[in-house]
């Protein structure tokens, strides 16, 4: 076959049937703009910007190359990863989104604060969900990782050795450290013991929760081939079957070497730039410097007991965050659906299957402000009426909330339906659930 010959493969894989996609997602109604915003984050897909040059690569079947990725044993890596989200979200509210919901300290945590939102990986992993990001990376093994967030003025380290998680803000001078259980996994649902944290928005991990998708509502295939981060690489396209997911396509770059995902690709029905784009530019899968691992805050440092801070949470009631999954069900984003009018693990019912799954959180009687009444916020309203759309059908009336992938509709009676599903799937799910 010819060099830079772009496409070598088409074979198509279907998957095994029986299987839904974890797309689930809802939100709570008092924050919708930002939990909207946040919301794609749990969908987990990219667009890819791979490098130039498409090399001459054996032909592989879009199954054979699953199983390469799920057979990949790399434990050992170091590289630069480069993230955009564009969820489309309205101007003004793009950099904010994830701040309001609890995003990284420049985009509305307050240093140094009890709760440690300036340096906590929780808090942090939520700024990744909007805009730009660079992310330096070193992983030797499940028990020591490193993620450094690269700002204009400042860094955000996460680091993962043994049972310490640290994290340290730079801007705010404020260290964050957690110890992890010595049974960790044992009777919780994190089995691995991993402590979470940024290296969830990893292609690796990212492409994990895609191909947990794979079934009969999902179209697989191989499509050529490029060069990412230096290295050469198969394109995995993924994309849904059924109509109306907003999701077009994800496309998957696999080290043809190793079976490592180096980037991953989500691209909007509605076309223009892609929605979010997470890849290496740069990758080695030598063994890092063990040094690389070792961390101690300045001097000066605030330090912030995390362990204290989740004892407090759990106290309150609160559901206490480890890595994306709690983060994201910690605010009622995220569940194990169990097909039609299944439950969430997140208290919410999911309605439909695969990539229309729409999650509905049952309201408790009064929606948002609607600028009537004895409740009413002026300006509340107003910021309503620009953010969101007002819609009714056989569930009554409420407001309808869209990004490029999250559509949300909160009913005037507090209940909430979120899905990467379009607006007449939405209202759809609505009026049946009624």
């Amino acid at each position: 076959m010819p060099r830079n010959q772009p496409a070598q493969v088409t074979d198509e894989w279907d998957g095994d049937g029986g299987r839904s996609a974890k797309r689930r997602k809802t939100m709570r109604y008092a924050i919708p703009v930002a939990v909207v915003g946040v919301a794609a984050a749990s969908i987990g897909l990219v667009p890819a910007f791979a490098g130039s040059g498409s090399p001459d690569l054996p032909k592989i079947s879009a199954q054979d190359l699953i199983a390469k990725i799920a057979k990949s044993d790399v434990q050992q890596l170091s590289g630069t990863i480069r993230t955009n989200t564009d969820l489309g979200l309205p101007a003004g509210l793009s950099g904010s989104g994830a701040a309001a919901f609890g995003g990284a300290a420049e985009r509305g945590g307050k240093a140094g604060d009890d709760t440690g939102s300036s340096a906590s990986p929780q808090s942090r992993l939520m700024g990744l969900a909007s805009g730009s990001n660079t992310l330096r990376v070193a992983a030797d093994g499940p028990d020591k990782q490193r993620v450094s967030v690269v700002g204009k003025a400042a860094e955000y380290n996460f680091v993962h050795n043994g049972r310490d998680v640290w994290g340290y803000d730079s801007k705010s001078n404020t260290a964050y450290h957690a110890t992890i259980p010595a049974d960790a996994g044992k009777h919780g649902s994190d089995k691995s013991g991993k402590s979470g944290g940024p290296q969830n928005m990893t292609p690796q991990e990212l492409a994990k929760k895609a191909l947990e998708a794979v079934g009969d509502t999902t179209s697989v295939s191989v499509d050529g081939t490029a060069k990412v981060a230096g290295r050469d690489a198969y394109q995995l396209s993924v994309k849904p079957k059924q109509a109306g997911s907003t999701v077009d396509a994800i496309r998957i770059s696999v080290d043809a070497e190793t079976g490592v995902p180096l980037k991953f690709t989500l691209t909007p029905k509605g076309g223009g730039a892609a929605a979010v784009d997470v890849g290496f530019t740069s990758v080695d899968f030598a063994k890092p410097a063990a040094g690389t691992f070792d961390f101690k805050p300045p001097k000066d440092a605030k330090v912030v007991n995390g362990d204290q801070a989740a004892a407090q949470h759990r106290a309150k009631g609160e559901q206490a965050a480890e890595g994306l999954q709690g983060i994201l069900g910690q605010h009622g984003l995220t569940g194990q659906g169990k097909g039609k009018h299944g439950k969430g693990a997140g208290g919410f019912d999911v309605l439909g299957n695969g990539w229309t799954s729409i999650a509905h959180l049952k309201g408790a009687g009064s929606g948002l402000a609607t600028g009537k009444g004895k409740n009413a916020s002026g300006d509340a309203a107003k910021l309503l009426d620009s953010l969101s759309e007002k819609v009714s059908g056989d569930f009554g009336s409420g407001r309808l909330f869209s990004t490029r992938l999250v559509n949300a509709l909160v009913t005037d009676d507090g209940s909430v339906y979120a899905g990467a599903v379009d607006k007449e799937t939405l209202i759809k799910a609505a009026n049946a659930a009624k």
